[in-house]
């Protein structure tokens, strides 16, 4: 695993830059995500503009006007702050404190902040001046849909964030109520549905105020969303981040942290041999080494989620059963003479589903887009898109161990909710659109 960059050179080149380590490789892949949803939506906007679907709106803008007090304190600011801290994380942080700790204090290196907002002060003076004009002119443009991307793209950061933090919190109710600031600070826990459904909803927002046609933006950010989540999904996987399956029975981990197929009650075993990581509120000392007890504890060994399933001979074993090892959670007990910060790894092996995650949209997203040119109604692509996230999410929930709700006696996970809601909304949605369509026809 490679929790951040640090791993990821040292293993790599063999070099130990420990100011790499701020550089989480989940948020990494997660900011590639937005990247590629920005590519393919840019894409499909400019598929549809020049298919008549999509026109552009003329605005009134202001040309040749020298930068403002306003703008140039504001890049000051920005410019302190990130100076401040990335010049702190990789010259002042102790080696032995985390990134996201040092982020979220009050440390930093003031000279680099300086730097900083200097540089981008100027930079902003020196772009405002070279395009200003003795009489600043009010000019009418049009901008496309397409040109709007950029921020369509950070709108969906902005309120993906707040929502899959907003989601987090309510799935994990009773975490929260104990560390409210805590929680809603950190810089994990976060539900992909939560920030689905708020952007979304700020994003449509934002498209009807600019004209946009929202029928025809919601189908192209559904294959943009399927290929986003998909490169997420690979940060997930490569950074350890808990998003993990339950726990596969037809292995077990040995004396040497290998996945091995195990012997007769070979599971039952394990969990007995690694008990006080299983059992909720137990630490306990092996060879003088203190084990980290998991946050995913049970009352009782017999209520560890499992299934047994072994690889097909054609592929690895990893793909079926996992342990983790240098996760970015500090998740499960010590790697013998690991001296690192992330020095973990599951006493039992899981069910890798970020992984399965990026393979199954990868594969949806390509089915999408080599059909979306034959889809002439619009609705029915984002009517696809739900009903095909829903039932790959649904399916991966069966892998997965989340906090349930207790409904009429049934038990589902939140994202077990919102997929079959999702699956029902993709179901109406095309059914309308398909109608609404034969009767102009």
């Amino acid at each position: 695993m490679y929790p951040n960059l640090y791993y990821v050179f040292k293993d790599w080149f063999g070099v130990t830059w420990h100011g790499l380590s701020f550089l989480n490789t989940f948020g990494l892949l997660v900011a590639m995500g937005f990247v590629t949803a920005a590519i393919v939506l840019s894409s499909e906007l400019q598929r549809k503009e020049k298919e008549g679907l999509l026109s552009p709106r003329e605005e009134m803008i202001t040309v040749g006007k020298s930068a403002t007090f306003s703008e140039l304190i504001i890049n000051a600011i920005v410019g302190f702050i990130f100076g401040y801290k990335i010049f702190g994380l990789f010259f002042d942080k102790a080696t032995e404190v985390n990134p996201q700790d040092y982020i979220f204090s009050a440390e930093g290196n003031i000279l680099g902040g300086l730097l900083i907002a200097v540089f981008l002060t100027w930079v902003k003076w020196h772009e405002k001046n070279k395009q200003k004009l003795k009489e600043p002119e009010r000019r009418k443009v049009r901008i496309w849909p397409h040109d709007r991307v950029g921020d369509i793209i950070i709108l969906g950061l902005i309120f993906g964030i707040i929502g899959a933090k907003l989601f987090d919190n309510l799935e994990n109710w009773s975490d929260f109520i104990k560390d409210p600031i805590g929680r809603l600070f950190s810089a994990s826990g976060l539900t992909f549905y939560g920030g689905l459904i708020l952007a979304a909803i700020a994003i449509c927002w934002y498209a009807a105020k600019k004209g946009i046609k929202v029928i025809h933006l919601v189908d192209a950010a559904g294959l943009a969303l399927l290929l986003a989540y998909a490169v997420g999904r690979i940060g997930c996987q490569v950074s350890g981040d808990g998003d993990w399956g339950i726990f596969n029975s037809a292995y077990v981990v040995n004396a040497e942290g290998k996945v091995v197929e195990p012997g007769e009650n070979g599971f039952t075993d394990q969990l007995n041999k690694n008990a006080a990581y299983f059992l909720k509120g137990e630490v306990y000392t092996k060879d003088s080494v203190l084990v980290q007890v998991t946050d995913r504890t049970y009352e009782s060994l017999d209520k560890v989620p499992h299934k047994s399933l072994k690889a097909a001979s054609f592929i690895p074993v990893w793909m079926v059963a996992y342990t983790y090892p240098n996760n970015v959670n500090k998740d499960g007990v010590l790697i013998p003479n690991c001296t690192e910060e992330h020095c973990r790894a599951l006493p039992q092996p899981v069910f890798p589903t970020a992984f399965y995650e990026t393979l199954i949209c990868t594969v949806l997203f390509l089915i999408l887009w080599s059909i979306r040119r034959r889809i002439k109604v619009p609705g029915v692509m984002f009517g696809m898109y739900l009903i095909l996230n829903g039932v790959e999410r649904f399916s991966i929930e069966l892998f997965r161990v989340n906090n349930t709700y207790s409904i009429f006696g049934f038990h589902p996970t939140q994202a077990e909710i919102i997929s079959c809601l999702l699956i029902i909304a993709g179901t109406v949605l095309i059914t309308i659109v398909k109608l609404r369509a034969s009767k102009t026809t």
